[in-house]
């Protein structure tokens, strides 16, 4: 039985852990070949002035050496797909460009982008809201899938197929309190993506967006106890979802199963959206 995915080549940002990783490692178990992107990796001799500028999020995985760019790279390789990893930068539109360049050189293609780059540490009531991080989270969780869907999509129109999939969150649909950037950022993504879904339909490009909820990750495990039992409780199912429940959405619109679905914001919530009681 072949695989949905087989003979497809997908890029991947934000790939180094969390939900990019796990992305990364479904859509090459589908049958696609993958590349593996990520502002923090291995051995990067700059890693430390890097994550200075990034933020403390970025700053604890890299002490934790909660990086895993090269070595997902690697895992997928053992699957018997292509791979390869790239420091990118998403809000570096010449770093953007010459990796697409890049992989398409070396690939042949790009036909699956996943926009999963995002900033998660920036939480204050609007009068602490820190000004620096507000414009931080703009450029990355914006105008970096911005930057990374308009330096793919002459490729994709070139062979008239394509998948765009932006990681959306139920913050940018119901609010956030103390998110004021990241909810901001997060329904822009869903602008973003019907606009696209709109242009890129007369050459078979699909673009959607995943609304996740509460994801049992690095980043949610390094949150407030008290906060993460409070937003569990909220959910219908009284649990967090799994990496792999957002992995699995993404596989399915990667695929041609999915080909007549744009321009939608799929929740993948637990039911956080719900009126729960």
């Amino acid at each position: 039985m072949s695989l949905p995915l087989e003979g497809k080549v997908a890029l991947v940002t934000g790939a180094s852990r969390g939900l990019g990783r796990t992305d990364a490692l479904t859509l090459a178990e589908a049958g696609a070949d993958v590349v593996v992107t990520d502002i923090l990796i291995e051995e990067d001799e700059n890693l430390e002035q890097t994550t200075e500028k990034l933020g403390p999020m970025a700053q604890v995985m890299a002490q934790t050496q909660t990086v895993y760019t090269r070595s997902t790279a690697e895992r997928i390789r053992a699957l018997g797909r292509r791979s390869t990893a790239f420091r990118m930068d998403v809000t570096d539109r010449k770093e953007v460009q010459s990796v697409m360049e890049q992989v398409k050189e070396q690939f042949g293609r790009i036909d699956i982008l996943v926009n999963n780059a995002a900033t998660l540490d920036h939480t204050a009531r609007l009068e602490h809201q820190n000004d620096d991080f507000w414009e931080r989270d703009l450029r990355v969780n914006l105008t970096g899938s911005y930057n990374c869907s308009k330096a793919i999509w002459p490729y994709m129109k070139e062979q008239e197929w394509g998948r765009i999939i932006n990681m959306a969150s139920v913050a940018g649909t119901l609010g956030g309190y103390g998110q004021a950037s990241y909810s901001a950022t997060k329904a822009g993504v869903l602008g973003l993506t019907r606009s696209l879904a709109l242009e890129g339909a007369k050459y078979n490009i699909t673009v959607n967006a995943i609304v996740p909820g509460i994801i049992d990750t690095e980043a949610f495990q390094m949150s407030n106890p008290g906060m993460r039992e409070r937003m569990i409780n909220r959910t219908a199912f009284k649990r967090p979802g799994k990496p792999e429940d957002i992995a699995h959405a993404i596989a399915f619109l990667a695929s041609e199963k999915a080909g007549y679905i744009t321009g939608v914001g799929l929740p993948v919530t637990g039911g956080i959206d719900l009126f729960t009681f």
